[in-house]
């Protein structure tokens, strides 16, 4: 069987893997990515945070994102009946980017992926992972592409950004259960013709249809629209079974869809994703590193996936370059512990906005401007600044703020 000897091999080609590979290349290291898709090819995640910015910078892919003009995100914006809370990412508390993009998947994966390759990585699309085997000192993967031609790939690591592919977790039995009650999303793209004038049009607007409910309204610069409805199961029951008849159903049971999008066409037949949220039980191993959704992958409520996937690839990349050179990493310190810490941020913030505690901060009457700024940097993906309390305590802020709320609540009616 033929055989490739590389330093790394990196499983996936979405942003995960498109950022490490370009920051390991960049170093000076033979990586090869490969992808069991045909790009471009359709992925959910739309909206980015502003953190990720940094990355695509560092990794030489900024430049050709621009290019892409996508459509600039500058904040968010949550809506709940007539209440409006509105962050604007040039007033957060921590120092960094304070705008992003909205962009359609397909192509701004594929401009990753296709810089990275101009920059020197094989990128090899169509080739499915079937086997991997850990010699002590190296890796051996096979792999198959879609002729049925399988050889082997020798590398010294291994960077598993494989998304829900999950190669690594299903392949060695690393799969955890999430801690979060399952959810389920039905959701599509709209051609937006009533799309409002201004910045209403452009923002990403989360709307809030009942409080476990809600809706995610993403405008692309295409004039293309991505609407989705996250819920518990039992909600979507009561719709039709039908992906197309059921979307009409709901878009229709929102005053803030209905007018926008009850006769507007579908791009594509509406699509469904349940039970969604998955763990992992162990980040890296001998001779591999899990990265992106091969983690752990939380909700879609604050768009923290490729924030997430680019920030673990990020880092992963630079421990590899370590210990190439043959440096001591602490990669449960460095690696495990480090990204923790901004999925257990997240992690709260998900569970305050299921629980109603997010709600009774956003929707609060004269918010605290400082408080404000602190939990819009949490928003823009600065979830390592532990500068920031509602990061360094995030566990106990949220709740501990809403508490107040509720109780000076109580005590203005009585």
């Amino acid at each position: 069987m033929q055989t490739t000897k590389v330093d790394v091999l990196v499983i996936g080609a979405g942003p995960a893997g498109s950022i490490a590979a370009s920051i390991i290349n960049k170093a000076g290291y033979n990586v090869h990515i490969v992808e069991k898709e045909k790009f471009p090819r359709f992925v959910i995640g739309e909206s980015l945070l502003p953190r990720v910015m940094d990355h695509l910078e560092e990794a030489g892919l900024l430049e050709a994102v621009k290019k892409a003009g996508f459509q600039e995100k500058y904040g968010a914006k949550f809506v709940r009946g007539n209440e409006v809370c509105d962050f604007n990412f040039k007033d957060q508390f921590s120092k960094g980017w304070n705008w992003t993009w909205q962009v359609p998947r397909a192509q701004f994966d594929m401009i990753l992926a296709d810089t990275a390759a101009s920059m020197g990585v094989v990128v090899e699309q169509e080739t499915a992972v079937t086997d991997i085997k850990f010699t002590g000192t190296d890796s051996v993967t096979t792999v198959v592409d879609k002729n049925g031609n399988q050889r082997q790939i020798e590398a010294k690591f291994i960077v598993d950004a494989s998304g829900y592919g999950r190669v690594i977790p299903r392949m060695f039995g690393l799969d955890k259960p999430s801690n979060f009650e399952p959810r389920k999303t039905h959701f599509t793209h709209f051609k937006d013709l009533k799309r409002p004038e201004g910045t209403d049009g452009n923002r990403i607007t989360v709307v809030v249809h009942q409080p476990r409910t809600w809706i995610w309204i993403i405008p692309f610069s295409n004039g293309i629209t991505s609407v989705g409805f996250v819920a518990d199961p039992e909600f979507f029951k009561d719709f039709p079974e039908d992906p197309t008849e059921r979307m009409r159903a709901i878009i229709a049971a929102d005053v803030h869809t209905k007018e926008r999008f009850g006769d507007a066409e579908m791009v594509f037949t509406p699509r469904t994703i349940e039970g969604y949220a998955i763990s992992t039980k162990q980040l890296y191993g001998d001779g591999f590193v899990l990265c992106g959704n091969a983690t752990e992958f939380l909700d879609p409520v604050f768009s923290s996936g490729v924030t997430f996937a680019m920030e673990s690839g990020n880092k992963a990349a630079k421990l590899i370059c370590e210990t190439l050179k043959g440096n001591k990493v602490d990669w449960q310190k460095d690696y495990t512990d480090y990204m923790m810490q901004g999925i257990n941020t997240f992690r709260s913030y998900v569970a305050g906005w299921y629980n109603g505690d997010l709600h009774e901060i956003f929707f609060s009457e004269n918010p605290d401007p400082e408080i404000k700024k602190q939990i819009c940097s949490v928003l823009a993906g600065y979830v390592w600044d532990l500068e920031n309390p509602f990061v360094k305590k995030h566990d106990r802020a949220l709740k501990s703020l809403a508490n107040v709320i509720r109780l000076n609540k109580k005590k203005t009616v009585s």
